[in-house]
């Protein structure tokens, strides 16, 4: 379980972790008002420590944050080519000036002390497990608690100062699922009806039991690239009221309501239907040269083997449910032999 949300003053050291996630049903229609269904995962995390400081500190991670050090230009080529110019510094530091802006329009007097921050991830990165956002969330706890003032910010509003990071601060495009499912851990419904987003700046999230969950396999691929992804205009579109568009989120947030009462009701085919609609209308709104020839390898894979499967984020990565053992090995052999990494997931319970 996590540590608790508030220690004594005196403590000098304070570590926070969150985990991957996958988007099960809905995703991605979070950014556009729809619903989602996600699940915190244990088999990867992020973890931030804090500790007191005369300032305040950021210490680079040494395989996040390479900036010196490359045994050639090749290595420094294959660094950047596969996790891109942005290290986790810059998530920290973002997080610190938002909190800072956070306390004082609400009104928080902080006590003077200063810090050093500290970062640890194995979220694989480009392939859609939000571990930006990992590294936001810890921060954000961390924060809290070292300043002791976990009550002054309600976790309902957490995801969106969360995400006002990454959108605000750092420009990236992103919606509201991932930061819910890091704060609130487990697996959870959320609801993001703009008119409940707009009325009191979070939307309508609740727990769905772990335990009804089938069997989740992910499968990913292993040398990502951070270059030459295609740019979708479908936020454009539906800005612009394109029914296409406007039609495919309402049928996303469908999906994830029905799928919600199948995984109550342990019924893993319908589940696993919706899971199938899911990637196809993504498949159709998106198209084909977005998606890319690897996520479409991985779902047909899938099929192969008679498994549901989609996207559990932008891309990079696979994620199903599975009947058993038995499928589940199968998946393992046919996603392996093609050079896929493979998992087993283990949802995490907060």
């Amino acid at each position: 379980g996590r540590p608790p949300d508030s220690v004594p003053m005196a403590a000098r050291e304070i570590s926070s972790r969150a985990y991957a996630r996958v988007g099960l049903v809905g995703n991605p229609s979070d950014g556009f008002g729809g619903k989602t269904i996600a699940v915190s995962i244990e088999n990867y995390s992020a973890t931030v420590t804090i500790r007191e400081s005369a300032d305040i500190c950021f210490e680079p991670n040494p395989y996040c944050d390479s900036l010196s050090g490359f045994a050639s230009l090749a290595s420094l080529h294959g660094k950047l080519a596969r996790d891109g110019y942005r290290g986790g510094i810059i998530l920290l530091q973002a997080t610190c000036k938002r909190f800072h802006e956070y306390c004082t329009a609400n009104g928080i007097t902080l006590p003077r002390r200063n810090f050093t921050l500290t970062y640890d991830t194995d979220i694989p990165r480009q392939v859609g497990l939000a571990g930006s956002s990992a590294i936001i969330t810890a921060t954000l706890r961390c924060l809290l608690r070292f300043f002791d003032i976990a009550d002054a910010m309600p976790m309902p509003m957490r995801p969106t100062f969360a995400l006002s990071v990454e959108v605000g601060e750092l420009g990236i495009t992103a919606g509201l699922q991932d930061r819910v499912i890091q704060c609130y851990e487990g697996c959870m419904f959320m609801d993001f009806d703009r008119k409940l987003l707009e009325a009191r700046g979070h939307g309508d999230y609740s727990r769905i039991p772990t335990a009804v969950l089938p069997p989740l396999w992910l499968a990913y691929v292993q040398e990502p690239s951070d270059s030459g992804k295609i740019h979708s205009d479908v936020k454009a579109r539906w800005l612009n009221g394109d029914p296409a568009v406007v039609d495919a989120m309402a049928s996303f947030a469908r999906f994830t309501d029905e799928a919600r009462e199948a995984l109550l009701a342990r019924d893993y085919e319908t589940l696993g239907a919706r899971m199938r609609d899911n990637f196809q209308l993504r498949r159709a709104i998106y198209g084909d040269a977005c998606l890319g020839a690897d996520n479409l390898r991985m779902v047909e894979i899938a099929a192969s083997a008679g498994a549901p499967a989609k996207f559990p984020g932008s891309g990079g990565a696979v994620v199903g449910i599975s009947t058993g053992d038995e499928q589940t090995n199968r998946l393992e052999e046919l996603f392996t032999a093609q050079g896929f990494k493979f998992v087993r997931l283990v949802p995490h319970e907060p």
